[in-house]
C-alpha cells in the first residue's frame, strides 16, 4: 500500500482472539509504504509506538540535527555495520576490533559531539594499554571508515579523524627460510598430502586460502598452468550467510592470474590426483574426518629422554611418559599426553568408560589454518629444529624472494604473486642471507689493497 510521504501516523484498532482489542502501530516510511512499529494492548502505547517509529524517520531528512545526536553505538549497531558492503571476513574482523577496542571508549558519545580531541585521547588512551602501534593504525582506519560514512550520510558535518596521527609503525623485513631450512621442515612433515601441500606452497607462493582451495580443474597437466580464480576464507558461523564456517570467494584485488608450475611439482599433483581418485571439481587437499573411525593406540613418545617434569605445587617431580606425570604433575607435553590418551583408550575399548563420538573439525573438507599449524606444522618445526619461528605464510615470502634471488623479473614476480603494488614485491629484492656477499667481498678486496 503506498501513501503519501506526509501521512501521519495511526493505531489501528482489531478485536484478537480472546475478544480484547489490540491496537496496531501504523506510520509510513519514506518511501510512502504503509509499516507496522508493532502491535499493543493500550492504544496509549501504540500510539507511542508509531511517534517514535516517525521521529526516526525525520532523523533520516536531509540537514536534519537531530541525526547527530544519535549515540556512536545506535549509528554503528543499526546503521554502518548492517549496511557497509564489506566481506565476510572483513565484517568479522572489524567487529571484534570494534567490540575490543573502541566501542567501551565512543559508544555513549554523540555522533555530532565526538571531536579530533577525542579521538587523540582515544590514540594515546590505546599507547598507555600497550597496544601495538600497527593494532592503533588499523584501529584508527576502521573509526576514520565509520565517520566517512556518517560524513556522507549527513550525520556529522566534521570528520574527526582527520589530521589525527597515529604512532609510527616500523616495517620489518620478511622472514626468509633458505632452502636448506625448508628441506629440514619437509623431511619432518608426518605424511605425504602434508609434504604435497607445502610443497605446492613454496612452488606457487600461494596465499592459504588460494591453497586450500585448489580444485583439480585448476590445473592444466598438458601446459603446467595453473590457474587462480577462487580464494576460501574461514569466518565465525555468525558472519556467514548460511552459518557455516567457510565462504569461497574471488582472490584478493579480484582478479584471475595465470602462472606456471615446474613439471616435477605437476608430476607429483598428477599421480596424487590418481591415486586418491579425484575428480576435476575435487579439491587437491581435503581434511577427511570419519566419526565413526575407533582411536588408534599410538606407541607412547620414549620420555626417558626428555627426562622429569618442572615440581608441582608440593614439589613433586614425574618422569614424562606416565600417568602421574600428566595427572599430579600437570604436564602436557607430547610424552605424557600421548601415555594419558592411550590409558583412555584402552579404557573405552574395555568398556569401562562411556565411550563418546570423535571430535570433529567444523569444516566442509577446507583445512583450517589453525587446525594444520597445531596438528601437522608446530611437530614440523619442532623436529626440524631450527633457529627461526617459520609460520606457514613465510612459504609465501620465501616464493618471492628465491625467484628474485635466481635473477627472475620483477614484474613476472608481482604478477606472480598477484601483488597489487610493485612496491610490495619490492621488499623481497635482498633478503636472502647470502645476497650481500658480493658486496663483502668488493669490500674486502679493495680493503686488502692496503
Amino acid at each position: 500500500m503506498i501513501l503519501g510521504a506526509d501521512t501521519m501516523g495511526y493505531s489501528k484498532k482489531r478485536i484478537g482472539k480472546d475478544d480484547k482489542p489490540r491496537y496496531t502501530a501504523c506510520y509510513v516510511d519514506l518511501r510512502g509504504r504503509l509499516r507496522s512499529a508493532g502491535t499493543f494492548s493500550a492504544e496509549k502505547a501504540s500510539d507511542k509506538a508509531w511517534q517514535r517509529a516517525e521521529t526516526k524517520l525525520a532523523e533520516g531528512r536531509a540537514s536534519d540535527p537531530e541525526r547527530g545526536r544519535q549515540s556512536f553505538q545506535r549509528y554503528v549497531r543499526e546503521t554502518w555495520l548492517p549496511n557497509h558492503v564489506m566481506e565476510a571476513s572483513t565484517r568479522e574482523g572489524y567487529s571484534y576490533q570494534i567490540d575490543k577496542h573502541i566501542a567501551g571508549w565512543f559508544d555513549a558519545m554523540r555522533m555530532v559531539e565526538i571531536l579530533p580531541s577525542d579521538v587523540r585521547e582515544w590514540v594515546t588512551s590505546l599507547q598507555a594499554e600497550g597496544v601495538q602501534p600497527k593494532t592503533i593504525r588499523n584501529l584508527k582506519n576502521i573509526l576514520s571508515a565509520i565517520f566517512t560514512t556518517a560524513l556522507n550520510d549527513q550525520v556529522i558535518f566534521i570528520h574527526p579523524c582527520k589530521g589525527v596521527k597515529t604512532p609510527p609503525v616500523i616495517t620489518k623485513p620478511p622472514t626468509i627460510i633458505s632452502p636448506q631450512q625448508f628441506d629440514s621442515i619437509y623431511q619432518a612433515l608426518p605424511d605425504e598430502d602434508s609434504k604435497l601441500l607445502v610443497e605446492v606452497d613454496i612452488e606457487s607462493g600461494l596465499r592459504w586460502g588460494e591453497l586450500t582451495e585448489l580444485r583439480v580443474h585448476d590445473f592444466d597437466f598438458e601446459t603446467c598452468i595453473l590457474t587462480v580464480s577462487r580464494a576460501v576464507v574461514q569466518v565465525n558461523p555468525k558472519f556467514h550467510p548460511e552459518g557455516q564456517r567457510f565462504i569461497v570467494k574471488h582472490p584478493k584485488d579480484e582478479e584471475w592470474r595465470r602462472f606456471k608450475l615446474s613439471r616435477q611439482i605437476i608430476t607429483k599433483i598428477k599421480a596424487h590426483v590418481s591415486a586418491k581418485g579425484l575428480g576435476p571439481e575435487d579439491l587437491l587437499f581435503e581434511l577427511r574426518q570419519n566419526p565413526d573411525a575407533k582411536a588408534v593406540l599410538c606407541s607412547i613418545p620414549d620420555g626417558e629422554e626428555a627426562g622429569r617434569t618442572e615440581p608441582n605445587a608440593a614439589g613433586h617431580t614425574y618422569r614424562h611418559g606416565t600417568l602421574s606425570a600428566y595427572s599430579a604433575g600437570k604436564c602436557h607435553c607430547k610424552h605424557c599426553r600421548a601415555a594419558y590418551a592411550i590409558y583412555r583408550a584402552e579404557r573405552r575399548g574395555a568398556g569401562k568408560d562411556s565411550p563418546r563420538r570423535r571430535r570433529l573439525v567444523g569444516t566442509d573438507g577446507h583445512i583450517p589454518r589453525d587446525w594444520f599449524r597445531e596438528h601437522v606444522w608446530k611437530e614440523a618445526l619442532a623436529n626440524a629444529d631450527l633457529a627461526v619461528r617459520v609460520q606457514t605464510k613465510h612459504l609465501r615470502h620465501a616464493h618471492a624472494s628465491w625467484l628474485l634471488h635466481g635473477g627472475a623479473d620483477l614484474q613476472v614476480v608481482k604478477e606472480r604473486m598477484g601483488h597489487a603494488k610493485i612496491s610490495t614485491t619490492e621488499r623481497y629484492l635482498g633478503t636472502l642471507p647470502d645476497v650481500d656477499e658480493t658486496a663483502l667481498d668488493a669490500f674486502a678486496k679493495i680493503r686488502n689493497r692496503a
